[in-house]
């Protein structure tokens, strides 16, 4: 049944990433056609981080009271608003609200689809689906750019990406209102608790009475020891992988490389990084969880620190393609892993209110990480600044280590 509605399960995250991943590379140059210098412009594109960082707690919330359906049309329908306000901003505080109003939005979809599965897919290959819908959002970015690059061959505007992200808004919208409601035709299992005993260290597993619904807030503080231990863990991966979005780019320029070898190195990290997103979720439902986890962050922790002393080498050009090409080998392993822990350490019952707790406190790992970055290299040196994103991801490796297998349940 699940893989018969595929279409609908996955179809409406592929239909924004498409628009998003478009339009996201020119959103500083729409921003600079305003007057924006490059500082203000970072800030206009640093707006639609802000927006999904803000609108998770709604998101869950919303889930929650309205269904996955309702909350995805609503997200699709302020979007559009969002894709008017990108066409039609006069001014740069208007056209940093239209930015943040579309990553608001995307919250909401990215929940409603974390919380299905959640609650529908079976733990024997939770992973796999995790992971293919994590794909969908690396689909999205990998192929918007080269969408953009065609519309503005053809059209030489670059509001043609605008019109593009609003058409696949109305496909997205058109899909979730009119196709079959995949939260109605796939049923939800008998709802199970499987936690470890504290003594022995076994999985205790039992029905769970279905509880009154909680608040967002409620349920934070009811789950705070997960969140403040797992959930910071899943923080660190979040600003590593963020960290490798701003740090490749920077450091190619600082060793002096061109723009066309820089976007080269960059493109093929993130093939490398697109290939892989399915086999974490294969190696996390046949290994365990942590056997994905460890692995990726060791990877970019390593591959960091490695880097980082390169810089001033002869052949720094060549370690930076090299230690690029590892970054994207960790980070394509990581592919669904936050969503998968998510998924595993939320109330099966009602998982909205948690899982929008989870994505605020992963996305703000990933929204602080180019901050540090920033601070770091005004302060230090990019070397430095490198080196410490390294440090981060080690000890998020060790965190992993230390509270996956107590938090996250265990098949006998």
């Amino acid at each position: 049944m699940l893989w018969r509605l595929a279409p609908m399960i996955y179809g409406p995250t592929v239909l924004f990433a498409l628009g998003e991943g478009a339009v996201v590379p020119l959103l500083p140059v729409i921003a600079a056609e305003l007057g924006a210098d490059v500082p203000t412009a970072a800030l206009v594109a640093a707006a639609l981080v802000v927006g999904q960082l803000c609108g998770n707690i709604p998101a869950g919330w919303a889930v929650a009271r309205v269904g996955e359906r309702v909350t995805m049309a609503g997200g699709g329908v302020l979007a559009l608003a969002g894709v008017a306000g990108l066409l039609l901003a006069p001014s740069l505080p208007v056209l940093a609200a239209a930015v943040f109003l579309i990553g608001f939005c995307a919250a909401a979809f990215g929940l409603a689809r974390h919380s299905f599965m959640t609650t529908r897919v079976p733990l024997a290959f939770r992973a796999r689906a995790l992971s293919l819908l994590g794909g969908t959002f690396r689909l999205g970015m990998f192929v918007g750019p080269f969408i953009a690059a065609g519309l503005l061959a053809i059209f030489g505007d670059e509001h043609a990406t605008v019109w593009f992200f609003g058409a696949c808004l109305v496909a997205t919208v058109t899909l979730v209102v009119f196709g079959p409601d995949p939260e109605t035709q796939v049923a939800a299992p008998a709802t199970r608790d499987a936690r470890l005993s504290e003594d022995t260290g076994e999985v205790v597993t039992g029905a769970i009475p279905v509880p009154g619904r909680a608040g967002v807030f409620r349920t934070m503080w009811r789950h705070r020891d997960v969140l403040s231990r797992l959930g910071l863990a899943a923080a660190s991966l979040s600003a590593v992988r963020s960290a490798r979005q701003v740090v490749l780019p920077l450091w190619g320029v600082s060793i002096g490389l061109d723009a066309q070898t820089i976007a080269l190195v960059v493109g093929v990290s993130g093939a490398i990084d697109f290939a892989l997103f399915y086999a974490s979720g294969q190696v996390m439902d046949r290994f365990g969880r942590l056997w994905a986890a460890l692995p990726a962050m060791v990877l970019m922790g390593t591959g960091f620190l490695a880097l980082s002393v390169t810089h001033d080498l002869d052949d720094s050009a060549m370690w930076f393609a090299l230690f690029a090409a590892v970054l994207g080998v960790g980070n394509g392993l990581s592919s669904g892993i936050l969503l998968t822990l998510g998924a595993d350490v939320a109330p099966q019952d009602d998982p909205a209110p948690f899982l929008g707790s989870w994505r605020t406190l992963t996305d703000a790992g990933g929204a602080l990480s180019p901050l540090l970055v920033s601070a770091i290299a005004a302060a230090l040196s990019l070397s430095a600044a490198t080196g410490v994103v390294g440090v981060i991801g080690l000890a998020g490796a060790a965190a992993f280590l230390r509270w996956v297998p107590r938090f996250v349940p265990r098949a006998r």
